[in-house]
């Protein structure tokens, strides 16, 4: 069974950064595998931040791209999320997802309904 975990957020000062891992376990490391992030503030839907696809080519959402960078690692079988610039409405529960392609080269999807694993989710809480 696959599990995903988050570690890092907290709290953080608005302008600085903080980053966030996901360690996979329980699937398999064929590099097929996308991985994202998603976040979900208190009242409002859940969203796309970013993801990395087997390929290493990176997705993200308008209001982050320049400010996050995802990343993987597929020997240790992770994927970060940098977070530099951040800012107050960055404030959320992020969740770290994962659904394995046919290809390392497939688009994952910016919708929730588009991945399969989820992590727990760790907060992040931006001090202005």
């Amino acid at each position: 069974q696959v599990q995903l975990v988050e570690s890092g957020g907290g709290l953080v000062q608005a302008g600085g950064s903080t980053r966030l891992s996901c360690a996979v376990s329980g699937g398999t490391n064929s590099n097929k595998h996308a991985m994202g992030w998603f976040r979900q503030a208190p009242g409002k839907e859940r969203e796309f931040v970013a993801a990395i696809n087997g390929a290493s080519t990176t997705y993200y959402r308008d209001s982050v791209q320049g400010r996050f960078s995802i990343s993987r690692d597929n020997a240790k079988f992770t994927a970060d999320l940098q977070m530099d610039n951040v800012k107050p409405e960055d404030a959320a529960v992020y969740y770290c997802v994962a659904k394995w392609f046919g290809s390392m080269r497939a688009t994952p999807s910016r919708e929730p309904e588009g991945w399969r694993y989820w992590g727990q989710g760790t907060q992040v809480t931006v001090a202005s």
